[in-house]
């Protein structure tokens, strides 16, 4: 693990130590669980994105799913 320094200002400060208190973990776990929860939805967003982007590119054409539509109806009395 490394170390490093992070500037905060006072109020983010204290909010991240009543934080850190109520989960019961220091505040470099809280501000490491924080830090990696934001870079998974990053990186959701950057994957939501790209596949907009495809769907944008080359969009579905209703052959494609109307097969799974009927498989996922509830059948008829």
């Amino acid at each position: 693990m490394e170390t490093i320094q992070v500037v905060l200002d006072t109020k983010l400060l204290k909010a991240a130590d009543v934080a850190a208190k109520r989960q019961k973990v220091n505040r470099s776990a809280l501000i490491r669980q924080a830090l990696q929860e934001h870079l998974k939805r990053l990186r959701v967003s950057e994957l939501e994105e790209r596949d907009r982007r495809g769907y944008q590119a080359k969009p579905q054409r209703i052959e494609e799913y109307l097969p799974w539509e009927e498989a996922a109806a509830w059948p008829a009395d």
